[in-house]
């Protein structure tokens, strides 16, 4: 086994290469160990040099409900009844605390990930009538 660190995206490269001959080897061979230290490697190197922003907390709720099988109306308990579930499906309304607390509950997701904020569509710029 001859592992070196990745400092490069030659060197990621290289590990992503040599990943593919080891990934399928038997457990406990030399080249299962290789597998599993060039895949914690790699993953370091893709969180340093190619994080994956989390989805708002929208876009986390119907990619759950996708997930889950889930329908609008399945939220209608958790979120406050099915027209509401539609405005907030539809960045028309922002989720309250109390949602979001039924909402960690009933899809399993983070309430740190619910909290954070995104934009309502339809929202018109302030009007500003400036005379001179």
């Amino acid at each position: 086994m001859n592992i070196k660190l990745i400092k490069t995206e030659a060197d990621y490269q290289i590990a992503l290469k040599r990943l593919e001959v080891v990934f399928d080897a038997k457990t406990g061979s030399p080249e299962s160990d290789e597998a599993d230290i060039l895949g914690l490697m790699i993953d370091e190197y893709e969180k340093k040099y190619y994080p994956i922003e989390s989805p708002d907390p929208i876009e986390a709720i119907k990619i759950r409900m996708e997930e889950m099988q889930l329908k609008q109306i399945d939220l209608a308990e958790a979120i406050g009844g099915k027209n509401r579930v539609s405005e907030v499906l539809n960045r028309k309304r922002k989720l309250t605390l109390e949602m979001i607390r039924n909402l960690t509950t009933r899809l399993n997701l983070s309430p740190g990930l619910l909290i954070n904020d995104y934009t309502l569509e339809g929202r018109k710029k302030p009007f500003c009538n400036i005379t001179r």
